[in-house]
């Protein structure tokens, strides 16, 4: 069972339960949060309220591609781990110039994890809105991730993707200037849906594909499995919520596995796709955000 948020013809956003015969069924409530709040009061699953909520109710005439999607989850806060994948530790031995004993081989062993804030709700995107590259970046890319959504008291309660839009040579420049090389507008995309805990068998076997489009052709396209994440979703939530607060909605993205060639750079006007089967497919344009401002 997925959650997903659209826009009706009266403008109005509309949480929806789309089944895994990709039926559509509005639900009765405001949004996830609120569905996610209802749950807490009346210690039941989310799941078992969408059931009770569906159970004598009839599908929408439309499809789920026919819709409108929007963020499935209104985030405060969008959080991040760093460093999770060998291959991403790597990566950013590259941005770095570095081979061995960097910051990153040190906290890829390190029994603390990297965990950075990406995003606030203002500047979390859904599907099918543009992401912006910097105009002060050479070199962009797309960071594909399995995004945890999280209760206030850190349970996982479902699972979505996430796009970590990153500036690998303002990283590789300086590890200080982090922030500057995750946080700005429409750095981070969220969606299409949410994937139920309840209903995912093993959230270690994900797999993650990424997909770039240039002028119409794919110029990107590979894959990886979340069973080749180091640290367990546990362990990176524990971190997070270690004398913090954290709120419902929460999303903590756990890092990425699916890295372009070093020599790949974002330009505007290319899309991006990332897939997870049993999720869906969350798709962005690309735009230069200094041609925005124009």
């Amino acid at each position: 069972m997925k959650i997903i948020c659209y826009q009706t013809g009266a403008n109005q956003k509309q949480l929806a339960a789309l089944t895994e015969g990709e039926r559509v069924y509005n639900l009765p409530y405001t949004d996830f949060l609120d569905l996610l709040e209802k749950a807490e009061e009346t210690n039941q699953t989310c799941l078992k309220l969408v059931e009770q909520a569906i159970e004598d109710s009839l599908p929408i005439q439309e499809k789920v591609q026919d819709l409108s999607l929007l963020v499935p989850v209104s985030s405060y806060e969008v959080w991040a781990s760093g460093v999770t994948y060998s291959k991403s530790r790597d990566a950013r031995n590259v941005e770095a110039k570095v081979t061995t004993g960097s910051y990153y081989d040190k906290v890829y062993d390190a029994k603390r994890p990297e965990i950075f804030l990406k995003s606030t709700e203002r500047r979390t995107i859904g599907p099918n809105t543009s992401l912006y590259i910097r105009s002060d970046s050479d070199w962009q890319i797309p960071e594909p991730e399995l995004g945890l959504v999280l209760s206030k008291t850190g349970k996982i309660v479902g699972y979505t993707i996430g796009n970590d839009l990153s500036s690998r040579d303002i990283e590789g420049e300086n590890p200080l200037y982090l922030p500057q090389a995750k946080i700005w507008k429409h750095s981070c995309s969220i969606g299409p849906a949410i994937r139920l805990a309840e209903t995912v068998q093993d959230p270690y076997d994900f797999t993650i594909t990424c997909r770039i489009f240039r002028d119409g052709k794919k110029v990107f396209d590979d894959h990886a499995s979340t069973s080749l994440l180091k640290r367990s979703y546990d362990e990176l939530v524990s971190y997070l919520m270690q004398d913090n607060e954290v709120f419902d909605g929460t999303v903590l993205l756990t890092g990425t596995c699916v890295i372009p060639d070093d020599d790949f750079t974002l330009q505007d006007g290319d899309k991006v796709e990332i897939e997870i089967p049993g999720i869906g497919v969350l798709s962005n344009p690309v735009k230069q955000l200094s041609a925005i401002h124009q």
